[in-house]
């Protein structure tokens, strides 16, 4: 009989294990296809835009002998398939080129203003979770009343203001009017350079040097851009998690629980909102992609040396090489935030297995 019990369980284990396996060759191969469909789009891109990469280089003025051999060079003379294949397998090895605009490899470059970025998204999105989830589970547990109009109303403004407006208005209120936050850059000109970078992350490499003057000051500078990125941020997790706390509270389970007795605080966050807990991580997760990717706007208007500050200022040099890298490590941001989302919904949630 234990003979026959362990038979039974070996098949099973080794199904689980095989379906496992399966499920995890699909999701690197759609990775892998998704990450080769990007290389494509920026490629191609890069191709088709009136800008001559060669002249970039050499300048305008350059006699036609030395733009040939830079272009030679360059392997700008090859077929475009063969182009293709290049820039991949120089991806690959993480090989983006030289920047025009700062004379340095274009990975070194976006080590450097990368975290910028990220440090400024995750305080934006951190804003956007801690005040937007609440707000939409408030508004939909008092649907139709004033209440609910008003953080409706939040919602649409922040979907409607470009946000180099409410940027703009930010600075002239809170920092050249009130006083009240630090002005464009990561710290103050004087604190600029004092820090080594460890993270590249101006609050952690402030704490690990002992700087907590400079710690303070970084806040200081950091609040008013992630505020008005946590903003666009918690009008659309507002939004969303309204939706799906009014899909919950029309449910017989919820009805059941109020009949019973239930104290209605228990009954909109113990039984409502647990079951939208697994879509909310797919809604925080692109929200914090779209700041990540989104963030070029801000980034200008405060001076955050970030991607998106870089990002401009490449396209204004007509610098193509850190234009498709930058533009490839968003995409490659996005997607993985995305398949990260996507596998911890089916983690959390069997029926999406």
């Amino acid at each position: 009989m234990p003979a026959a019990t362990s038979a039974i369980k070996l098949p099973r284990e080794s199904g689980r294990t095989g379906r496992f396996a399966v499920s995890l060759a699909g999701f690197l191969i759609s990775v892998a296809l998704t990450f080769l469909g990007l290389l494509a789009i920026t490629f191609f891109i890069g191709r088709v835009v009136p800008i001559d990469p060669v002249l970039a280089v050499v300048g305008d003025r350059a006699p036609r002998a030395v733009y040939e051999a830079a272009k030679l060079q360059l392997g700008l003379d090859k077929p475009l398939y063969l182009q293709f294949v290049n820039y991949v397998v120089s991806v690959l090895r993480g090989d983006f080129g030289m920047s025009v605009s700062t004379g340095k490899p274009v990975i070194d470059d976006l080590k450097r203003v990368f975290p910028a970025t990220l440090e400024m998204a995750t305080i934006g999105i951190i804003i956007g979770m801690v005040l937007g989830i609440p707000m939409g589970v408030y508004a939909a547990s008092h649907r139709g009343t004033a209440r609910d109009q008003v953080i409706r109303v939040i919602g649409l403004f922040g979907y409607s203001v470009p946000a180099f407006w409410l940027g703009l208005v930010g600075l002239a209120v809170f920092y050249a009017r009130l006083k009240w936050v630090g002005g464009p850059g990561r710290v103050d000109i004087f604190y600029d350079g004092l820090v080594t970078p460890v993270t590249g992350i101006m609050l952690i490499d402030s704490l690990i040097a002992g700087e907590t003057d400079i710690f303070f000051n970084a806040i200081s500078h950091l609040l008013l851009p992630a505020s008005v990125l946590g903003f666009f941020s918690l009008a659309y997790i507002a939004r969303m998690t309204r939706s799906f706390m009014l899909d919950q509270l029309a449910q017989e389970y919820v009805t059941t629980a109020r009949v019973k007795g239930v104290p209605e605080r228990l009954v909109i966050w113990r039984h409502a909102f647990r079951p939208i807990l697994v879509p909310l991580i797919t809604v925080c997760g692109l929200s914090y992609a779209g700041l990540l990717e989104g963030s070029v706007m801000i980034e200008t208007i405060f001076s955050w040396p970030g991607i998106g500050n870089y990002l401009t200022v490449a396209l204004l040099n007509a610098d193509m090489s850190a234009v498709l890298g930058a533009t490839l490590v968003i995409g490659a941001v996005f997607i993985a935030i995305n398949k990260i989302s996507d596998a911890l919904y089916r983690i959390l949630d069997p029926r999406a297995r």
